[in-house]
This record gives C-alpha cells, structure tokens and sequence, in this order.
C-alpha cells in the first residue's frame, strides 16, 4: 500500500474492443513485412504523412502508433475516394502484399462495389485459381448510435450473398483480434464489419497470436430448450434475454455465428436437433436477411425435429431512422427475443407478438 508521500499506483485499464483491433494488426504487422494498412487519415490525418502527437489512427484511432512503428510504406492515407482506396488494394493483394483497408462506415461500400464484386470476390475464379487476393476491408456498422441513416448500416445480407467473399463480424473484443489476425492471414478477400455499439465493449484479448479459425460459430451460452442464434451486437441482447428466460424456466442456447459466410451449419444445426426451437436475431432490415436463409436451410434439414415454427427477430423494413425515439423502435431488443422465445416454447398465446 502506498504512503501519502509516494504517487498511487495507476490502475491498469481494463482492453476494449478497439484495443482489439490494434492488437491485431500490431501482432499481424509484426509477424509479416507484407502487411500494409490504408484508408483516409489512418496516419494522422490530412495526407500529411508525419508521425505527431494525438494523431487520429482512423475514425475509431483503431491505427493510432503504427505509422511510427512501421512507417509511411506500410501505414498510408489515401484520398477520399473508397473506389480508388480498394481499387489500389485489390492490386497490391494480387501483386503479392496483404492489405487491410480501412473503409469507415459500411454505408460508404457502395463506392467501391465495382472492386469488391467484380474485382476482389472474382479474381480466382476469373484465373483459375493462379490469383489470390488476400485483402481484409474493415467497416464500422450498426445502428442505435444516432449516426444517421447515411452511417448505420449493417449490409451483412448484401456481403454475404456475394461468392468468393469471406463476411465475419466479431462480437466480443477476443473474437475481434482473433477473427482479424484469420482474415489477415486469409488467401482470400475478407469483408469484416465491427458494430459500432461495441468499440467500448470490455473484455480480456487473446493469450496468443494463433487467431480464430473463419467460418466457425461460438456458443456463448449452452442450453437444452430453444437455440438462439445471433449476428454481431445482437449477441448482447440475447444473452440479456436468456438471463431472464432462466428465470422462468427455459434454458436459451446462444449461438454467435461470427462467421457470415461461410456459416457454421454444423454447430446451429447440432443445437436446434438437440433444442428443436430456434430464434434468429439479426440487425438487418426485414426482407432479405442471412436469418432467412438459416430459416429455410434449418427447415429443409430438420423439419421433423422443429417443436414450433423458427421466428425471427429483425430490425424494420426501412433506412435507420434518425430520430432517436423512431431509432430505438427500429433496433431489435432483448423484449423483443424474450417474446418471441415465449412464443416458440408455447408461453405466450399467439398474436401477443
């Protein structure tokens, strides 16, 4: 214990999911030369290209200290034109380097979709396997944040219906480095999207470097009476939900898919044979959604073994609202998975949804 005299100790900050991030793409810098980060202001903003006290690091500061640590070749502003940004990583990838793009907001991909479609996702196929485009593009997604319609949205359908991506959104700061530091070492273009809502998220970091294999599931939460599974910052609400649905009685598993494509079929479809219910959880507006095709792949497989109807839980059929009242009312929330978890374990009567 100090004395009056002798300065506290400071007490050590506990990593977010941001910390994550960094500590990813430190270790992933580290261990490979080939690794180069790009995006607008990543180095400290305005083109500048010089190392100064409070540089920004990106919006989130995700890169605050790499441009001193490995210099202007592999940490480099770019213009603000998201279609020459990828454009130019999608040629270092297949010149042999291993960009990792910082693109802001999700809601900005729409300008480089010439080079994630057409580009990155059909190299090799279009060459017969002779190309490889080892790319990773990070966007900030999701809503709640009061960002604007322009700057909250989520696009996981919209990436994952896309063949030769690879789509995974982390949702704990020890899925993120280790989901990153895969898709960094990934042959293949990988789209990985970070929920807003989680950049302050607490959590312990990897003890190691080894990553997290794609296209792998985690349960969060094991149970015997319905599977819940969730995408990204959902993975919260339902785990909030499930906290109240012990109380009455059911016992909620929580499937985390964290890869979007591809998807873990085995693990969701070893836990609904076991539950024989199933919730999906996804901050997307209603329409088309990667919950829909789980839906119908888990209904084409094990339709015998259903006990009730799959239901879903998803944001509304519009743009994200920025009035925050008419925010809220778009988001899905843990009310919301607890009715419907009623619903399928007949504790609630029907139309009270």
């Amino acid at each position: 214990m100090s004395t009056p005299d002798e300065p506290r100790p400071r007490r050590r900050r506990e990593p977010t999911y941001l910390d994550a991030l960094t500590f990813a793409l430190d270790a992933a810098m580290d261990e490979d030369p080939r690794v180069i980060v790009m995006g607008e202001d990543i180095a400290g903003g305005a083109g500048t290209g010089e190392p100064f006290e409070g540089q920004m690091g990106g919006t989130w500061g995700v890169t605050k200290g790499l441009f001193a640590k490995y210099g202007p070749t592999r940490v480099r502003d770019t213009p603000i034109s998201e279609a020459a940004i990828v454009g130019s990583a999608v040629g270092a990838a297949m010149a042999g380097l291993r960009p990792v793009v910082d693109l802001m907001w999700a809601s900005f991909a729409p300008y480089a979709f010439d080079q994630i479609v057409n580009q990155a996702a059909k190299a090799r196929y279009m060459f017969g396997g002779q190309a490889q485009v080892p790319l990773v593009i990070r966007m900030s997604v999701g809503a709640g944040l009061r960002a604007g319609g322009q700057h909250s949205d989520s696009h996981y359908a919209l990436f994952a219906a896309i063949p030769g991506l690879k789509v995974v959104a982390p949702a704990t700061p020890n899925d993120a480095a280790g989901l990153l530091l895969s898709a960094i070492r990934s042959d293949d273009p990988v789209i990985f999207l970070e929920h807003m809502s989680l950049y302050r998220l607490k959590g312990a970091l990897p003890d190691s470097t080894a990553g997290i294999p794609l296209g792998t599931a985690e349960v969060a939460r094991m149970g015997s009476d319905l599977t819940i599974v969730t995408i990204g910052a959902s993975r919260q609400i339902a785990l909030l939900a499930a906290t109240q649905l012990a109380l009455e009685g059911i016992e909620a598993e929580v499937v985390d898919l964290r890869s979007l494509r591809p998807i873990d079929w085995d693990t969701i479809l070893e836990s609904v044979n076991r539950t024989g219910r199933l919730v999906l959880v996804e901050e997307s507006p209603a329409g088309v959604t990667i919950s829909d095709a789980i839906a119908a792949e888990v209904n084409e497989r094990l339709f015998g073994r259903l006990k009730a109807p799959v239901r879903r839980v998803l944001a509304a059929a519009s743009p994200v609202p920025f009035s925050p009242p008419l925010e809220d009312a778009w988001l899905p929330t843990a009310e919301r998975v607890l009715v419907a978890a009623r619903l399928v374990c007949d504790r609630l009567p029907a139309g009270r949804d």
